[in-house]
């Protein structure tokens, strides 16, 4: 599929099926080019900074590309250290947002803190993009479990593309050991799903990786990928 048959409004349903069959047994760096090769400076990676395998399989194929990072002003020290790091290692082109003056009357862990800390930045930040990448993957929560790996994403107003989808836990790990590249250093102290501090704990033998999120809250999305 070329890019004369992805159009800046939303995708065909027939051609998002097209493009989903295509890429559920592709390979992401094959998913990333394609994402590149259509889209060009339009699109842009979120990044959470997490793991940096969507960041290394994204700069192999276009090193410029936007690289954005939502500060909500609540991310461990740690976080916002490995940020610095990786910043440097790739050379990122890295977007940093920040909440508004909105954003005081609702802290991490209450109701609206997310849509002030992360998404109107996000939906901000994205204004004039065609496409943003993610590191959604279905592993990652029951509510993510049928995550197609292109979509138009009706919250923000573009194509989402989510290349590493189909991927495992156990995926990511080999990922990042194969290719020699350096893990958030929350992960050896037990944080298998890392956000913003307040909210986030280590994970108990035999918990669900993301069980860390949101601890003792209702709550198990943040509004970005709703």
């Amino acid at each position: 599929m070329t890019e004369s048959t992805v159009t800046d409004s939303r995708l065909s349903a027939d051609a998002l099926a097209a493009l989903n069959r295509e890429f559920e047994t592709a390979p992401a760096g094959k998913v990333v080019r394609w994402a590149v090769d259509t889209f060009g400076d339009s699109v842009v990676l979120a990044a959470s900074f997490e793991d940096v395998v969507l960041i290394d399989l994204v700069t192999q194929v276009a090193p410029d590309v936007e690289v954005i990072f939502l500060d909500t002003e609540a991310h461990f020290p740690e976080t916002l250290a490995f940020v610095e790091e990786i910043r440097a290692r790739y050379g990122l082109h890295l977007t940093v947002t920040k909440p508004g003056p909105e954003a005081a009357a609702h802290p991490c862990g209450s109701d609206q803190c997310c849509q002030f800390r992360k998404v109107a930045p996000l939906r901000q930040v994205l204004r004039g993009s065609r496409a943003w990448l993610t590191s959604l993957k279905r592993v990652d929560a029951p509510s993510r479990a049928t995550a197609p790996i292109v979509s138009w994403d009706e919250a923000f107003g573009l194509v989402k593309i989510n290349p590493l989808a189909t991927w495992t836990n156990d995926d990511i790990a080999s990922y990042l050991a194969d290719h020699g590249l350096p893990v958030h250093p929350l992960v050896s102290q037990g944080y298998l799903s890392i956000g913003c501090a307040p909210t986030t704990r280590p994970v108990r033998e035999g918990e669900d990786p993301r069980a860390g999120r949101w601890a003792g809250l209702d709550k198990s999305e943040c509004g970005l990928h709703a």
